[in-house]
């Protein structure tokens, strides 16, 4: 399973800022994407991310993340 919140920070510059959100076309669900919350926590406690915003369904499930670069 691709770890998609560490495809993402590696992509960014410092200081930017970027939506994380699962890709069909690579094969991500909703239901794989759960994973990349855990992923993106990780970076921030890693100091190098700051979680600006997290986007749920109606059903809970998450389906987008805001992040921003902070190293």
């Amino acid at each position: 399973m691709r770890d998609i919140a560490k495809e993402v920070y590696t992509k960014m510059k410092v200081g930017s800022v970027a939506w994380i959100r699962p890709v069909a076309a690579k094969g991500d669900t909703l239901d794989s994407f759960q994973s990349a919350h855990d992923s993106a926590r990780q970076l921030e406690e890693e100091g190098l991310i700051d979680i600006e915003k997290v986007q749920r369904q109606a059903d809970g499930l998450i389906d987008a993340i805001r992040i921003q670069r902070r190293a």
